[in-house]
């Protein structure tokens, strides 16, 4: 009888182990909009990298600079050399905590608004950002959408006078991503 009650003891006080999820995706989409009415500047990258803790809210995203697409290839060059400078700062990483996670039922379908919190590091400058957005729970699989904006300054992106009234000074990052539970 003792060693059932231990066997039991031992099974219950090891479920939130078991009941911890963690979710990944390597296909997230970032999209980003940085024109302004002179011209339409916008980049896409659909192999961005996130997992998530369902249990903590912890949340990292990663994404490689020169997985940015445009409509037209000169852009792409200028986003990457002359802008991003790509071959120094090869990565963006965002590292933070949806904070308020236990508003999330993940064993219910429906749609979550979510608040997120965290350091985004891009072109070698980290700088706190925070935005709301929401989580999508379909049975196994969640799907996050979220969108903010930063300042390019603030992330030491010089713009030429020759075409700052091309480029917007502040730039809007929607992120998409479609999530699986990591096995």
């Amino acid at each position: 009888m003792k060693q059932m009650l231990i066997i039991i003891g031992s099974f219950v006080l090891s479920l939130p182990v078991f009941s911890q999820k963690r979710y990944f995706t390597k296909t997230g989409q970032i999209n980003f909009a940085a024109g302004t009415a002179a011209e339409d500047i916008d980049g896409i990258n659909k192999a961005a990298t996130s997992v998530f803790d369902a249990t903590t809210g912890q949340i990292e995203f990663a994404v490689l600079v020169k997985g940015f697409e445009f409509k037209r290839a000169l852009m792409q060059e200028h986003f990457n050399e002359n802008y991003m400078e790509s071959d120094k700062f090869p990565k963006s990483i965002f590292k933070g905590k949806i904070v308020n996670i236990d508003k999330v039922n993940f064993q219910k379908d429906g749609s979550y608004p979510v608040t997120v919190k965290g350091v985004l590091d891009m072109h070698g400058v980290k700088k706190e950002v925070e935005t709301t957005g929401a989580l999508k729970v379909t049975g196994e699989a969640v799907q996050s959408d979220a969108s903010f904006t930063v300042l390019l300054a603030d992330y030491k992106i010089a713009i030429p006078s020759l075409v700052k009234d091309k480029i917007s000074p502040s730039v809007t990052i929607k992120v998409n991503c479609h999530y699986n539970v990591l096995k």
